[in-house]
């Protein structure tokens, strides 16, 4: 009989949980590998931290004690000056009072005095758990230390937020820690902070503010200076006084949580006015260097910023390409009565660059200025239209590129209006002189011929090209923009250098290289980018030597210098002749781009204001005087060496009134002209070389009269469509008829006063007075164009 009582060894169950494998065993399994997976995590952390704090920059009293501020350097290693304030108020410990660290204390790192290693854990797991739920920064877990820590050795740059760089920050902290005391790591950082105007440490603003020591501050000015490291210019109590009383009642709030302060003192502090005994706004001393470099600290400023550092807190060695003595000299020739200005509020922007390089070797934002810090740079203003200068470079140079015209190429300079308007355009001298070659119109600065020429190039691919030059012309400009587009003398002097660097550009930069404090360096410099055929740049620049020597430009002409140039005149629009009648026969802006292989400079003269004055008399030449005496300087002792022919550009012969009829070498009524290869008419005969080039060819007039005006209809006809339709728009900025200087071949050997007089003979132009023409909405496309420039 059967034994009920017996177990079935073959059950379901049986099998599922078999006798010596309990589920316990499974769970030690699981912890247990968990635990050798935490482990191997941390010993990799601790050897990764290891490894990058190895590297760490190391520690001295005198680097945690310095300012923060960066400091600037020329390209050959010397010292320039320091962007911080001349002098620093540094305040020891004994002289701090206890109220100003409670209050840093209370808003930045509460437990500062209970930390024993230079970081809280606590508030950094705090941190991450805040941002990590904002999605972005909202906290920060950084103590007192690491702040100190960061502005003595690392960059604020988001860049440079890496793990190499928050392993040795830790590592640092905790050998600040170390070696220093809590009062120490105070005294340290209270003096260091950035608080804006180029201020280091809070002595120093105390000063500054409220011309006090910090001793002598009531509670409610010391939690605004405590306060404020946080967003120097931001909590600025000038400026921004709402939102800096905004930082000041926090940092009160955190001191009487933290009590430090009782409730009276706290009502009494946020109730008081954040103006109450601030000192009126004053400029920092300035040394006369600080003055001349001005417009150029302005700009690597700006761009040390766009490179995401933060010039005043990170402690920066700043290489700039800043050529100091070229810089002094461009400052006294505007400023000592070297160069004639018609008055002392005629106003000058001016820009040198190596076209080799772009660097930026000097630059002036103005004359006959006060003395404040990082003031208008006029410069790099692009708020003025640069007139006839911008024909090589949106005209001209596009032909040649696109088209590949020939310096003999044909054009019309006959009357023309502007297609689907009634606006009829004007060159300088209210004359139009029939058909000339293009390098004939570019010399004289002829507009209609430009204004032609960019109709055929069309103003899409024109602008094309002047953006890759740095001249931002929209592609949906009318074709007003031929005479003149709003740019500066910065932009110019880098888009005239690519045609004297052989059609390489090279971007106009002040900074070459920057090196935080641990170690780490950025260089700038680059090879350039081609943005055009070399032999467009070769053609352009033969034919703006012309313009020194018998074109629009004779007064900035150096004898025995291989250069080229383009002056560029702007006149008053209709409506700003109503206000200022007597203006009538003068520029509004004078302008002078030239260059040689070594240096190419850009300069705009004028008025900020109507009601300041008008370029007069010999200050309509200013921006031609000024290049002239400026090159000369920058050229002594420099090697003066002519462009190379490229194999691409090819020598011909042509009878003058023709465009491509090649004639012998000795005849006579013709010149040389330049033809891109594969483009040029076949010689007969035998090739010569550049150097055996008469001199007097440079003296033959390519121009020849007619009296037919059909080219120039077919031509403004022959425009692309794009180009048409905003051509049409331009009621106001076609109203006026340009001005230059009428210096043709003949008279090339007149002397400066003779010049100067038929200059202003030739201003007498008459304005347009077609101000009501339709589509009226495409104006603010031609703006800087609101007049017929040029010279």
């Amino acid at each position: 009989m059967a034994d009920n009582n017996q177990k079935p060894t073959n059950s379901r169950m049986a099998n599922l949980h078999p006798e010596g494998k309990p589920r316990k065993k499974i769970w030690l399994q699981i912890i247990k590998w968990f635990f050798i997976v935490a482990m191997l995590i941390i010993v990799s952390g601790v050897g990764l931290f290891a490894y990058y704090a190895k590297d760490a920059p190391s520690i001295s009293q005198a680097q945690l004690q310095s300012g923060g501020t960066s400091s600037l350097y020329t390209r050959d290693g010397k010292f320039l000056l320091s962007l911080g304030s001349e002098k620093r108020t540094y305040v020891n410990n004994d002289e701090i009072p206890k109220e100003l660290k409670n209050a840093i204390v209370s808003v930045e790192d509460r437990r500062f005095y209970k930390e024993g290693i230079g970081l809280d854990p606590i508030r950094i797991v705090g941190s991450v758990l805040v941002n990590a739920k904002s999605k972005g920064v909202a906290a920060g877990g950084s103590t007192i230390t690491q702040q100190l820590v960061k502005l003595s050795f690392f960059s604020t740059a988001a860049s440079q937020r890496t793990l190499r760089r928050k392993a040795q920050e830790a590592w640092l902290s905790m050998k600040v820690e170390r070696e220093f005391s809590k009062e120490q790591i105070l005294e340290f950082y209270i003096n260091k902070v950035y608080m804006n105007y180029g201020n280091y440490g809070m002595g120093t603003a105390a000063d500054f503010y409220y011309g006090k020591d910090l001793k002598d501050l009531d509670l409610a000015q010391t939690a605004l200076l405590a306060g404020m490291p946080n967003a120097p210019v931001t909590y600025d109590p000038y400026v921004y006084p709402e939102k800096a009383k905004y930082r000041r009642d926090i940092v009160l709030r955190a001191m009487l949580k933290n009590d430090k302060i009782t409730k009276s003192q706290y009502t009494q502090a946020v109730n008081e006015p954040i103006t109450q005994g601030l000192q009126p706004k004053k400029n920092n001393a300035t040394s006369e260097l600080r003055k001349v470099d001005d417009p150029y600290i302005k700009e690597v400023i700006s761009e040390v910023k766009s490179k995401g550092f933060n010039p005043y807190n990170d402690n920066l060695k700043i290489t700039v390409n800043i050529d100091q003595d070229a810089q002094q000299k461009l400052y006294d020739l505007v400023n000592n009565g070297s160069v004639p200005f018609t008055n002392d509020k005629m106003q000058v922007g001016a820009t040198i660059i190596d076209p080799r390089t772009g660097h930026v070797i000097a630059i002036i934002g103005g004359r006959k200025l006060p003395s404040v810090q990082l003031g208008l740079n006029r410069a790099v203003q692009t708020g003025r239209s640069t007139g006839s200068t911008v024909k090589p470079v949106l005209d001209y140079g596009p032909a040649i590129e696109y088209l590949n015209w020939p310096t003999s190429h044909i054009l019309d300079d006959s009357k023309y209006v502007y297609p689907g308007t009634n606006i009829q355009l004007y060159d300088w001298d209210n004359k139009y002189e029939g058909k000339m070659t293009m390098r004939h119109a570019l010399e004289q600065s002829r507009n209609v011929p430009a204004v032609k020429t960019l109709s055929k190039v069309g103003v899409a691919r024109a602008s094309l090209f002047a953006r890759k030059l740095g001249v931002n012309v929209p592609s949906d400009s009318g074709l007003s923009v031929a005479i003149g587009a709003n740019a500066s003398s910065l932009q110019m002097a880098g888009a005239f250098g690519a045609f004297a660097n052989n059609g390489v550009y090279h971007k106009p930069q002040f900074v070459s290289k920057i090196e935080t404090p641990d170690g780490l360096t950025r260089n700038y410099d680059s090879s350039g980018t081609r943005v055009m055929k070399e032999s467009t740049a070769y053609i352009m620049t033969d034919m703006l030597k012309g313009v020194l020597t018998k074109g629009s430009g004779t007064q900035a002409r150096i004898k025995n210098l291989y250069e080229a140039g383009k002056t560029g005149t702007v006149k008053y629009s209709d409506e700003e002749l109503v206000k200022y009648p007597q203006y009538k026969n003068s520029p509004k802006d004078s302008w002078f781009v030239g260059y040689t292989k070594l240096y190419s400079m850009g300069i705009w003269t004028g008025y900020d204001n109507l009601k300041d004055g008008t370029p007069s008399g010999v200050g309509s030449s200013s921006a031609q005087l000024l290049y002239k005496q400026m090159m000369s300087y920058l050229m002594t002792d420099k090697a003066n060496k002519d462009w190379t022919k490229p194999s691409t550009v090819v020598r011909r012969r042509i009878a003058n009134g023709t465009q491509d009829k090649v004639v012998s070498p000795t005849a006579s009524n013709s010149s040389w002209q330049l033809f891109v290869k594969g483009h040029a008419p076949k010689n007969p005969y035998s090739e010569v070389t550049v150097d055996k080039r008469k001199d007097e060819d440079d003296d033959v007039d390519t121009r020849f009269d007619t009296e037919d005006d059909t080219s120039s209809k077919g031509q403004s006809h022959s425009q692309s469509s794009s180009s048409s339709s905003h051509a049409e728009q331009q009621s106001s900025s076609q109203k006026q008829s340009s001005t230059s200087n009428n210096n043709n071949s003949n008279n090339q050997n007149q002397n400066n006063n003779q010049q100067t007089e038929n200059k202003s003979n030739n201003q007498n132009n008459n304005s347009q007075q077609n101000t009501n023409n339709q589509n009226n909405q495409n104006q603010q496309q031609n703006q800087g164009n609101n007049s017929n420039n040029n010279h």
